[in-house]
């Protein structure tokens, strides 16, 4: 009897708890990676980006004067905005002709871009001296260059060179014939900014999977098939990447007019101008480029691919069939359970 009393009474051993890490998967830890390389833009973004855009967002809706006691920021609410809207002239006719020369020269910069990208793929002898020969303009052809270039004509053809195209789109409207003939005598210019796009595109072909050419090539498919049902369906957010950068940078380049117009009125001392009006005026230009990166990004993202369709649908084939299966698996349990019970065996745990 003692023997058992000290044995009721001997303290049990502490048990010890193992805790198993949670592994990251492939997946989460290259996320995380991704997320530490954009960091250090986060910051910048948040402290040089942010900050300015609500500075200046505040100037938009206040008239701003330098004065010798120093800067007088005063309230006048929409007062900016309706007066370039309804009083100016000049700004208003620029924004039109900006979006329909960026409508029409984004376009065939990319297209420039995605054609040259896929020659440069090909088995040409000298292919890095013909890289090396595109991407020039974007170092040299920039800044006080350009301008040097621009102001001697080197960056647009001869007047008598486009006559013929003037005479067969003469039925156009008078802004439309105007941004089709500078989309024309400035196309050398133009495709002088297709450098970056054409690396973005060549790194993009290079990384598409040979071996889908070669069952398409052994089923029967051309290089034009190729082309349009795997290069194009593959490199689609390559493609909405060069769009975005080239609107910003038709943008936002040294030739873009509109952005000298808003320096002279943030600079100019005459009537209303000053450091709101040309805050107002900025803040209307974004909203036009940002509406003109929708429309394109709508454009290339909203038709879906028909393969795409279909792979996704037999996932969610797959899906359901294996919701199915679990749950026939947990009725056939139950199922067992109960038989066993009513025939009075032991029911095994099952998992």
């Amino acid at each position: 009897m003692s023997e058992n009393v000290k044995k009721e009474k001997a303290p049990k051993a502490p048990k010890i708890e193992t805790t198993k890490r949670k592994r990251l998967s492939l997946k989460q830890r290259e996320n995380m990676m991704g997320y530490i390389f954009i960091l250090p833009w986060i910051i910048g973004t948040a402290i040089f980006v942010i900050r300015p855009l609500g500075q200046s967002f505040h100037f938009a809706l206040s008239n701003v004067r330098m004065t010798p006691m120093g800067r007088q920021v005063t309230p006048v609410g929409i007062l900016n905005f309706t007066q370039i809207l309804q009083e100016d002239v000049t700004f208003p006719t620029e924004l039109v002709a900006y979006l329909m020369r960026t409508v029409l020269a984004t376009p065939v910069i990319v297209v420039f871009a995605l054609i040259i990208a896929l020659l440069l793929n090909s088995k040409i002898k000298g292919k890095g001296f013909f890289r090396l020969i595109f991407f020039l303009p974007v170092i040299i052809a920039s800044g006080p260059v350009m301008e040097q270039l621009v102001s001697q004509g080197a960056g647009s053809i001869p007047s008598m060179n486009t006559s013929a195209i003037s005479s067969l789109i003469g039925f156009l409207p008078d802004f439309l014939e105007e941004a089709i003939m500078g989309l024309f005598e400035n196309i050398v210019m133009y495709l002088w900014y297709s450098g970056i796009q054409i690396l973005i595109f060549l790194a993009a072909v290079q990384k598409i999977d040979t071996s889908l050419y070669e069952a398409a090539k052994i089923d029967g498919g051309s290089t034009w098939e190729c082309f349009w049902k795997i290069t194009l369906p593959t490199i689609k957010n390559m493609t909405l990447l060069n769009v975005v950068y080239t609107i910003i940078f038709l943008s936002n380049n040294e030739q873009n007019t509109i952005i000298e117009t808003i320096k002279d009125a943030m600079f100019g001392t005459t009537g209303s101008k000053g450091y709101g009006y040309a805050s107002a005026m900025a803040w209307l230009y974004a909203v036009i480029v940002t509406f003109l990166v929708l429309v394109f990004a709508a454009a290339l993202m909203l038709k879906k691919d028909a393969y795409a369709k279909q792979v996704k649908k037999a996932k969610q084939e797959m899906r359901h069939q294996e919701r199915l299966a679990k749950k026939l698996k947990r009725k056939g349990i139950r199922y067992a359970k109960q038989e066993a019970r009513r025939a009075g065996k032991p029911v095994k745990a099952q998992r």
